[in-house]
């Protein structure tokens, strides 16, 4: 089977009515638990970004929490899995501000994690690594956002 492009996809879409189009929506949210969070993301938390991301950051803590820190092994594998969530809640949002506040979160919460990640090269690498990225959407956000972030950035930087 050949996948149609998105102007073909836009195209098709724009012939049917209102009721076709909603049950392809529910047909999508079936088959991948990630289309229906998207979907969720855009119907009910789009409009409300600051919940989004408080929403978001209780997530963040709470996985957190729940760590299994009795080696590195396991708490590197539990980081990423947190990561590879956090990266698709980013996703979601495409909004450079957000990914700032949920990556320097990360950050913050990864330095507080016990045992220090001072002691495995792993998490340090992975540590670092998120902070760039902040710093990097940073720069994308008008001066006054910046220099409220800056702040947060030299604060984690001094870890």
């Amino acid at each position: 089977m050949k996948t149609a492009t998105l102007t073909e996809i836009k195209k098709e879409l724009k012939t049917l009515s209102e009721p076709e189009l909603l049950e392809l929506c529910l047909k999508l949210a079936r088959f991948k638990k990630e289309s229906k969070e998207y979907l969720t993301y855009l119907i009910f938390e789009s409009s409300d970004e600051e919940a989004f991301i408080e929403s978001v950051k209780s997530f963040i803590e709470e996985e957190f929490e729940n760590i299994n820190n009795h080696n590195f092994y396991l708490i590197r594998k539990s980081v990423r899995k947190i990561l590879k969530n956090l990266k698709k809640f980013i996703r979601f949002s495409k909004l450079k501000a957000t990914e700032a506040h949920l990556l320097l979160h990360f950050c913050d919460q990864l330095q507080q994690l016990r045992p220090s990640i001072k002691r495995n090269t792993t998490l340090v690498n992975t540590y670092w690594r998120q902070l760039e990225l902040a710093e990097k959407a940073i720069e994308k956000l008008h001066e006054d956002l910046q220099f409220d972030f800056k702040e947060e950035v030299e604060r984690l930087n001094n870890f």
